[in-house]
This record gives C-alpha cells, structure tokens and sequence, in this order.
C-alpha cells in the first residue's frame, strides 16, 4: 500500500517559468533565446547547468545565487508560482489519511520559503541543501526513506523528471508518479522509460488521490 507522498518541487509543484526568466535577465539574455537553449540542452540529455555555461562560461551557479542575493535579486518563488491543482491535491490526500512531504534539489533560501508556504500541509519538507545529497544520487532517495515513517515501498515519490526523479526513485525501492508540466515531463514523456518506470503517470496531481486509492485497494 501507498502510506506517504512525498513531491519533487520545481515544476512539480513550482512553476519556475518566471524564475529561470529572471535568470536570463541576469545574464543579460533575451528570454526566448534562454528558453530555446534551456530546451535544446535537456532534449540533449545534458545537465540543465549547461544552460548557462553556453551564455557564459565559467558560471558557477552557487556564486551567482549569492551574487544576485547580495544584489537584491535572490532567486524567489510564492504562492503565485505554485501550479493550480497543488493546494486542492494537498488538501485531498490529506483527507485521505496519507502521510506528506516535499523533498528536492533546492537551496537552503528556498527551504525557508517552502516551509513558509507548506507549514500546515504536509508533514515534512527536506531539501538537498539539509541533507548534503542532491539527486539522482541514491543518497538522496535513502534520506527521504530514513524520515518518511513507513517502509520504502510505501512511499509514493512524485516528479517532473525521469532522470533526476523516477530513476533513482525506483531504483530505491519507491513507487512513483510522473506529472507531465515542465519542459523535462513534456520532453521525456514518450520516452520507454517515461511510460514503463511510473506507478501512475498524470497529467495532473488531482489524479492521484483515485489512482492512490484504487492502487490501494488492489493491493490488500
């Protein structure tokens, strides 16, 4: 049975359309242009990183963090950035009794703002920056087993991306979800392993207190 659900942030839960353009305008890029290669680069099958190392080489993304920090530009997000099925999902798979978290690849600063976002809904947030293990490696996956109270195989991981979310998921022992938003779902989503390696594959997260439910049900 399913007992937890546990989301990936950006462009699972966070629309990041606005942040990434507010990373072109720090490199002094045209928006559609950065957009293009953000593109170009994950059909590639590369780190989105290489992103900017094509507008700039050298780019060290931590130090750009603090510089646009210390700038008065930190890199943000709010409630009007989540995607519009997050609340109403939340609020149903609560209802149903499962046990929730967020755990992704995120700084410390955005840490703090999902815990100013989520206090009262979900039962955990975790980020790479708490843990010291970013995905996809394994270390990741192991950490969120380590504090989500139920065996492995019980917890429901939900993501945007196969190579930094389903595949290590899986290869820990989890069910997952594949939510196709974002340009790595939209890109992947034909993909063998796109279509073979989820549980459930949803176009949107309000689909998963059924699939959950009916996943369960079958399951005792």
């Amino acid at each position: 049975m399913i007992r937890a659900v546990i989301f990936d942030v950006g462009e699972c839960l966070v629309d990041e359309t606005r942040e990434y353009g507010t990373w072109a305008d720090w490199l002094g890029v045209p928006r559609h242009t950065f957009h293009a290669m953000f593109g170009a680069v994950i059909a590639q099958g590369r780190d989105y990183r290489d992103v900017f190392q094509e507008f700039q080489p050298g780019f060290d993304l931590y130090e750009q963090r603090e510089a646009r920090a210390a700038a008065g530009q930190p890199e943000h997000f709010g409630e009007d950035d989540l995607y519009p099925d997050v609340r109403p999902s939340l609020t149903q798979l609560r209802a149903d009794g499962l046990w929730l978290g967020i755990a992704g690849n995120q700084t410390i600063r955005a840490g703090k703002i999902l815990r100013e976002l989520f206090a009262d809904d979900v039962d955990l947030i975790g980020t790479s920056d708490d843990w010291g293990a970013s995905k996809p490696d394994i270390a990741f996956f192991d950490r969120v087993a380590e504090v989500v109270p139920f065996e492995v195989e019980e917890i429901l991981y939900v993501g945007d991306r196969v190579d930094n979310d389903l595949r290590p998921a899986v290869s820990s022992g989890m069910p997952t979800a594949l939510v196709r938003r974002g340009p790595w779902a939209t890109i992947q989503w034909k993909t063998p392993e796109a279509e073979e390696l989820p549980t459930f594959r949803v176009e949107s997260l309000l689909e998963l207190s059924g699939l959950i439910a009916h996943f369960n049900g079958t399951a005792r």
